[in-house]
């Protein structure tokens, strides 16, 4: 996956054969920030106004800018898993967090 990063911000970068252009989208927000570019230096160039007009607009409506992630995850998972989860945590000499920390950074790195 090709992405760039602004501000904390992250997108994924697409070639559109079709229109011969590239496209990006923001990642990790509710909201669509997507912009578009004919050269990698448009692009960027695009994707800085998208996220300086994205947090203009935000600080004009009074509204904090929603962030990527916040650094909290509340998980449901059955009992068996959590109970199975805290014991590989504890045979690893590691807290609950740490361990699932260690585990969710591996999964992410291993899919980008």
């Amino acid at each position: 996956m090709n992405t760039m990063t602004y501000k904390n911000y992250l997108a994924r970068i697409e070639f559109d054969e079709r229109d011969n252009i590239f496209v990006g989208r923001v990642l990790g927000l509710r909201c669509i920030i997507g912009f578009h570019g004919e050269t990698v230096s448009e692009l960027r160039h695009e994707f800085e106004v998208a996220i300086d007009d994205f947090l203009d607009d935000c600080k004009a409506q009074g509204i904090p800018p929603e962030k990527p992630a916040s650094g909290k995850l509340m998980l449901r998972v059955p009992p068996e898993t959590h109970g199975a989860a805290l014991v590989a945590a504890q045979a690893a000499g590691k807290s609950l967090n740490q361990w699932a920390t260690e585990v969710l950074q591996s999964a992410a790195s291993s899919a980008a």
